[in-house]
């Protein structure tokens, strides 16, 4: 007896395989589903199928970033609430977030005191380029210049350059936050002037410029870094309350059994 034809659904689903499309393999059933019912066009199941791959394929790509890069948590800018900060132009930051400045090989300073967000917005930029197919990585100014120094140490600091060089976007996080030696300054130029015009750097930073030359410990050495950077930049000065007061302040006026809640306790 003559086995049956395989039906469109059958037919879409191989053709699916045969591309490795997992996540639009997955979805297929539910919206053919739904397009039998008449509850979507062919033009939207379409849309609904593609989507369903590139959600599926910027997960993957995120969690090989979140492996790779050192980003400490997941922030989107989505999730960021401008109302709480009114200084802060929208519209720059949705437009960084298309990430052109990362093809222009310009950098992005977030300037501000403590919990206002520049962590958020510097992370939700690195989420975004890795979901886009680009390496990042993250590394706070205490930490990339402790790595560094080890480098030097073993011999390799002209390899470990190499490394953080190779990204499309480095984070630099709490650029003011602990003092730097003169060594660990000079490091940090180096890393600064080998990524410069080559690819992008975001920074955060608690201090304004001014006070960049006591936090590196040396005011030529700072000029120097700060020329390098700002050459080709995006300024973002946020001038706020801290988001952590605030949740700090929410606790104390809900009371000690959400404040048990909050803390697992």
């Amino acid at each position: 007896m003559k086995p049956p034809a395989p039906t469109r659904r059958d037919r879409l689903r191989a053709m699916l395989a045969d591309l490795k499309m997992p996540g639009a393999l997955e979805a297929v059933d539910g919206i053919l589903s739904e397009v039998d019912g008449g509850a979507v066009s062919a033009a939207e199941a379409i849309e609904q199928l593609l989507n369903a791959q590139i959600v599926l394929r910027n997960n993957r790509r995120l969690q090989t970033a979140m492996r790779s890069s050192r980003l400490p948590a997941v922030k989107t800018l989505d999730q960021f609430d401008f109302a709480f900060q009114p200084s802060i132009k929208r519209e720059q930051i949705e437009s960084l977030h298309e990430l052109g400045f990362l093809d222009r090989r310009e950098n992005v300073i977030l300037l501000g005191p403590p919990g206002v967000g520049k962590t958020h917005l510097a992370i939700s930029l690195a989420i975004t380029a890795a979901e886009a197919g680009r390496r990042v990585y993250y590394g706070t100014l205490a930490g990339l210049i402790e790595s560094l120094t080890e480098a030097k140490t073993a011999g390799n600091l002209s390899r470990r350059l190499r490394v953080l060089t190779h990204p499309a976007l480095l984070v630099v996080d709490e650029i003011g936050y602990l003092p730097v030696s003169q060594d660990g300054a000079v490091l940090f130029f180096q890393l600064i002037n080998a990524r410069h015009e080559r690819s992008s750097t975001v920074l955060t930073s608690n201090k304004g410029f001014e006070e960049w030359g006591s936090v590196l410990g040396d005011e030529v050495m700072a000029a120097a870094l700060i020329d390098r950077l700002v050459h080709h930049c995006h300024i973002v000065n946020i001038r706020g309350n801290s988001y952590r007061m605030r949740e700090h302040q929410n606790l104390l006026q809900a009371g000690p059994d959400r404040r048990r809640k909050k803390h697992g306790s």
